[in-house]
C-alpha cells in the first residue's frame, strides 16, 4: 500500500511537470517573440528546460518568493547566463515580477536582459556563459553553512565546463566538504561554434568530479523522473561532506519541435514561431489529456492531485456534471523590497593600532593589527589566494575567526568569486594578491553585478533598497616599484591605468601606514561599493597624523605649497620620493610643495593649475593621475598653458606604456627618472629657471 501511494505521488508529479514543461515553453517562444531583436539562445534554453523546471517546481528549491533576500533562502544561480528566457519565465511564473517584464526583452527600457543579473528580482549576480556561477556558488554555500544554513542549486552548461575557472570551483568545493552545493550540468553536447558537438570533449566527465571529491549523478536530461530522482537524492539524502553534480544528458533544443531551435543563437522569423508555438500547445494538450485520464482512474488520489497542481500554479477543476479542465494561473508579483541593510561595521576605535612619527610600518602588518579589531564583527571576510603574507588579512581576520580567514590557494578568480558571494549576502569582503594577478574578465562581471544592484536601488518599489549594494575590497599588493627584483610578470605599473576603466571601481593608491588605516576606517562605514586598494609591501614611514581622516576623491598636503613655485604630485611610494626632492631643491632655494593623490581630486587639480605654478606629476606606474590631470583640465578650462606641466612616469620614450623588468628599487627609481635626486635634477633642469619667483 506504501509502496502504491509513492508511486501515485510520483507519477502525478510528473504528470504535472510534463504540463508545466510546457507552459515554461510557450511563455518562453512568447518572450522571444516579444524580444526587440525576437532572439533566443535556443538550443540551451530548450535542453536546459528540463532541470529548470524539476528544480522550481518539483519541491527541490526552498526559496522565499517575497524575500528572496532573507538568510535562510535557498539560492539558485544561472552560471550558464544564455539560458535566461526560461529562467525568466520561471521567475515571473513563481511572482518575481510581472508577466510584462518578459515583454520586450533585451531593449533598453527593459530590465530583462540578453543575460541575468540582479536588475532583475530574485537573480542575486550578474552572469553570463564563461563558469564564473560555480564560484560564486561555491561563496554563498560556504555562507548556508552557517545557520541558518541553505542549499545552494548552480545551472551549468558543458560548453563553459572547458573554463578552467570551473575546476578552480569545483577543486575548491570538493575540499572545503561543500554538501550543501548541487551544481546541474546541462550537457547538451553543444556550444556556439559547434552546435552538435564540443569544441573539448569532456570524456568521463564524472570520473573528474569523482577524482574532486564529489557526488555524482549521471542521468537522462530528457526525462522528468531520472532528474527528480537526482536533485531529491541531493536535497534530503544524508549529507555526507560531498558537493554534487547532477549532469542531465540532454542535446542542444531539446523540447523543441522544430529543427531550428537546435543553433545556439537564432531569430525565429514569424512564421516559424507561429509553427512552433502551435506545436507546443498541441503537445500541452496531449500532456493535459493524460493527466485527465490519470485523474478518473485515481479518484482517491484527487486531492493530491489538486494541491500539487495549485503549488505549480496549475488549477485543475474537477465537477460532477462537466469536464475536467485543466488551466494555468497567472501569479500575482508576490517579491517585496527587501529590508534596508545597516552596513556600518561595529568596531572599537581604541582599540585600532597607534602609530609613531618617525617610525616605519608595514602595509601588512597595519592591516593585520587593524583586522584584529574589525573583524569582532562577524560581517568582516578576508579571502587570499597564496599571497596572504602581503596583505595580512588572514592573519588579522583568522586571529578572531579562522573560518573568516578564507586562502584558495592558487586561484585568483575563485578568490574573486566567492568574495562577490560574501558581499551579494551583506558581508564587508575583503580579497587580495599582487596587483596583476586580479582577473579582469571577473571583476569586470562583478562591476556589471555591482551596477545592476545600484541601477535596482534607485528604482522606487524594486527588490533591492539602500545597503544591497556590495562592499567589496581588492587589496592589489606590491604596486608600482614595490615588486622590485620579481620580474615583469609580476610588476605594478599597468594595473592602475588599465582597471581605471573598470566602471563602479574605486581605486585608491595607499602611501602612509596612518592613510592606509583612514582608508580601512572609511570602508568599514560600509556602502562604499567595489574598491580597488594599492598598498605598499615594504615598510614606510609615517606622514601623517592621528587626526587624518580619509575621503575618497581627495588630495593630501604632504608638503606644503604655499609660497612654492614647484608641486610635486604623486601617491604611494612616489610621494616619500618628493618629499625628499622637495628638500633638495630647497638646499637650492627652490621651495617645493608635495601633495598626496590616493584617489583623484579634480578640485584639487585645479587649484594647482590656477595658482601658476609647475606642477610635475611624478608617478611609479603609467601615468594614472596625469591622465586625470590631463582630462579635468580640457574639460574646465577654454586654455591650457601646457609648458608649466610635466610628467614623469613608466611611460616610454615615445610615451607608451611598457612591462618594467626585474631590478632593485633604487635601480628602477633611477632609470624612470623617479628618484628623490632625478626628481630634483628634472626640476632643476627644465623648471628651475622659469619656476622662481
Amino acid at each position: 500500500m506504501k509502496k502504491q501511494k509513492e508511486y501515485e505521488t510520483r507519477k502525478t508529479m510528473e504528470l504535472l511537470l510534463a504540463i508545466k514543461d510546457s507552459d515554461i515553453r510557450i511563455m518562453t517562444l512568447e518572450q522571444c517573440k516579444d524580444a526587440v531583436d525576437r532572439g533566443i539562445h535556443s538550443g540551451g534554453a530548450c535542453s536546459a528546460t528540463i532541470p529548470l523546471v524539476a528544480l522550481f517546481y518539483g519541491g527541490i528549491i526552498d526559496t522565499d518568493v517575497a524575500q528572496p533576500t532573507r538568510r535562510g533562502n535557498d539560492i539558485f544561480v544561472l552560471s550558464k547566463g544564455h539560458t535566461v528566457a526560461p529562467m525568466a519565465s520561471i521567475y515571473a511564473d513563481l511572482g518575481y515580477f510581472s508577466y510584462d517584464v518578459l515583454k520586450n526583452s533585451r531593449s533598453e527600457e527593459s530590465i530583462l536582459n540578453g543575460h541575468p543579473g540582479p536588475i532583475l528580482p530574485g537573480v542575486h549576480v550578474s552572469t553570463g556563459p564563461l563558469g564564473q556561477g560555480l564560484s560564486v556558488s561555491a561563496g554563498f554555500a560556504l555562507v548556508g553553512k552557517k545557520n541558518p544554513g541553505f542549499d545552494v542549486f548552480c545551472l551549468n552548461g558543458d560548453g563553459e565546463l572547458q573554463e578552467g575557472l570551473i575546476w578552480e570551483g569545483v577543486m575548491f568545493a570538493g575540499h572545503k566538504k561543500l554538501d550543501n552545493l548541487c551544481m546541474i550540468v546541462d550537457m547538451n553536447y553543444g556550444q556556439l561554434d559547434r552546435i552538435d558537438h564540443l569544441v573539448l570533449p569532456l570524456d568521463r566527465l564524472s570520473d573528474k568530479f569523482i577524482s574532486f571529491g564529489w557526488k555524482v549523478h549521471t542521468v537522462d536530461g530528457t526525462q522528468y523522473p531520472p532528474v527528480l530522482d537526482a536533485l531529491e537524492t541531493f536535497k534530503f539524502g544524508p549529507r555526507d561532506g560531498m558537493p554534487t553534480a547532477v549532469i542531465c544528458r540532454s542535446y542542444k533544443g531539446y523540447g523543441g519541435l522544430s529543427s531550428f531551435m537546435s543553433g545556439h543563437k537564432i531569430v525565429i522569423d514569424e512564421e516559424l514561431m507561429e509553427q512552433e508555438i502551435i506545436l507546443q500547445k498541441t503537445r500541452r494538450e496531449a500532456r493535459i489529456k493524460d493527466l485527465i485520464r490519470w485523474i478518473e482512474r485515481h479518484q482517491q488520489d484527487k486531492e493530491n492531485v489538486l494541491k500539487t497542481a495549485r503549488a505549480m500554479n496549475i488549477t485543475i477543476r474537477v465537477s460532477k456534471k462537466g469536464p475536467i479542465t485543466v488551466t494555468a494561473i497567472h501569479s500575482k508579483v508576490r517579491t517585496k523590497p527587501a529590508p534596508p541593510l545597516d552596513k556600518r561595521i561595529v568596531y572599537e576605535r581604541k582599540a585600532l593600532p597607534a602609530f609613531e612619527a618617525g617610525r616605519e610600518y608595514s602595509a601588512s602588518g597595519v592591516i593585520e593589527a587593524a583586522m584584529k579589531v574589525f573583524a569582532k564583527d562577524p560581517r568582516v571576510v578576508s579571502i587570499d589566494s597564496d599571497l596572504a603574507s602581503t596583505s595580512g588579512l588572514q592573519a588579522g581576520v583568522g586571529f578572531v575567526d579562522v573560518e573568516r580567514a578564507l586562502n584558495v590557494g592558487v586561484a585568483e578568480a575563485n578568490m574573486m568569486n566567492i568574495g562577490e558571494a560574501y558581499a551579494a549576502m551583506g558581508h564587508n569582503v575583503w580579497v587580495s594578491t599582487f596587483c596583476p594577478f586580479f582577473d579582469w574578465k571577473v571583476m569586470r562581471r562583478i562591476a556589471i553585478g555591482q551596477q545592476e544592484r545600484i541601477e535596482a536601488m534607485k528604482t522606487k518599489g524594486a527588490w533591492l533598497t539602500e545597503g544591497h549594494g556590495l562592499d567589496l575590497t581588492f587589496v592589489a599588493t606590491a604596486p608600482n616599484f614595490e615588486t622590485k627584483t620579481n620580474g615583469a610578470t609580476h610588476m605594478g605599473n599597468d594595473d592602475i591605468t588599465i582597471f581605471d576603466g573598470m566602471a563602479h571601481l574605486k581605486i585608491i593608491d595607499v602611501s602612509c601606514p596612518v592613510q592606509l588605516l583612514g582608508v580601512m576606517r572609511w570602508i568599514m562605514e560600509g556602502n562604499r561599493g567595489l574598491c580597488y586598494v594599492r598598498i605598499l609591501r615594504s615598510p614606510a614611514a609615517v606622514l601623517y597624523d592621528e587626526r587624518f581622516v580619509f575621503e575618497y576623491e581627495k588630495g593630501y598636503i604632504a608638503e606644503p605649497v604655499d609660497g612654492s613655485s614647484v608641486v610635486f604630485v604623486s601617491s604611494g611610494r612616489g610621494v616619500y620620493e618628493a618629499k625628499k626632492a622637495a628638500i633638495l631643491l630647497g638646499k637650492k632655494g627652490v621651495k617645493t610643495g608635495v601633495v598626496d593623490m590616493p584617489s583623484i581630486d579634480e578640485t584639487l587639480f585645479l587649484e594647482l593649475y590656477e595658482s601658476g605654478r609647475h606642477i610635475v606629476v611624478a608617478e611609479q606606474n603609467n601615468g594614472r593621475i596625469w591622465t586625470h590631470f590631463m582630462k579635468t583640465l580640457f574639460e574646465k578650462k577654454q586654455e591650457i598653458d601646457t609648458s608649466r606641466l610635466h610628467a614623469v612616469n613608466t611611460l616610454d620614450g615615445e610615451r607608451k606604456p611598457q612591462f618594467i623588468h626585474s631590478a632593485t628599487y633604487n635601480q628602477l627609481t633611477a632609470r624612470f627618472g623617479l628618484s628623490a635626486e632625478a626628481l630634483a635634477g628634472f626640476v632643476s633642469k627644465k623648471v628651475n629657471k622659469s619656476g622662481r619667483r
